[in-house]
């Protein structure tokens, strides 16, 4: 990735209503849940902090008041933007649609209930190497194991995404998963309409038609805090990489 004229800048979706956590997220944001003592958003935080970002814009909905009062506009050294969804939720993409003026040309896209043991600069990278593409996505060869798969892969390439649930039956080719962290060029929001709800899927959809979104490769799987489960195992791996420290 060539030199910044500043620090890369994260982006994180963390405006979803948590209906899988319920009745946890009726009063907690699924950012703020806790995970081994503190809360989600502090392990994420602090991961893109020592990654060498050097700003992050939170897009915020479903009780991003309790969001701003916890983290307040710094975090672990990293300035803090927030960015609110209004009055109804826009869906993903209808987020980042919103936050359009605090974004850089480039960035990076990750979720606000998503914890990955990977090189979060990684996308940005590869995408600051290949000029034509719009995106890089981070993908992780899943086969059905840890949710649905919903990405085909074809050499560097996504060449196909659909967005499926878990109990949804093995789509045919679709054996990776989105990893949950994309670089994206600003040029890919500013196309879309403003002030509209629209999931980021689209987004994943239309860039693959294309040719224009690249698959970058993640080696180790990802953790998430949509289940119960997900949490569990997400504490369960920092417990052991907390020991492999000690």
């Amino acid at each position: 990735m060539r030199a910044h004229a500043s620090p890369p800048q994260a982006v994180i979706l963390a405006g979803g209503l948590g209906t899988r956590m319920r009745p946890w997220t009726e009063h907690t944001p699924k950012f703020l849940l806790p995970v081994a003592g503190r809360p989600f958003g502090a392990w994420l935080l602090e991961r893109l902090a020592a990654a060498g970002f050097g700003e992050v814009v939170l897009c915020v909905g479903h009780l991003g008041d309790a969001i701003r009062g916890a983290m307040g506009d710094r975090f672990a050294g990293l300035p803090l933007r927030y960015v609110d969804d209004g009055p109804r939720l826009l869906g993903t993409a209808g987020a980042l649609r919103r936050a359009l003026p605090c974004l850089s040309p480039v960035f990076l896209m990750t979720y606000g209930d998503s914890y990955l043991p990977f090189d979060y600069l990684a996308p940005l990278r590869d995408l600051a190497a290949h000029p034509a593409a719009l995106g890089t996505m981070a993908v992780y060869r899943n086969e059905g194991r840890f949710d649905a798969s919903n990405t085909a892969v074809s050499g560097d390439l996504v060449a196909r995404y659909e967005k499926r649930r878990a109990e949804d039956p093995p789509g045919a080719g679709l054996d990776h998963i989105d990893y949950g962290a994309t670089a994206l060029r600003r040029e890919v929001v500013e196309a879309l309409p403003a002030d509209t709800p629209i999931g980021f899927e689209e987004v994943q959809r239309d860039l693959a038609s294309r040719g224009r979104l690249r698959a970058l490769a993640a080696a180790e799987r990802f953790y998430e805090i949509g289940s119960e489960q997900g949490l569990r195992a997400l504490e369960a791996a920092l417990a052991a990489a907390a020991e492999g420290r000690a």
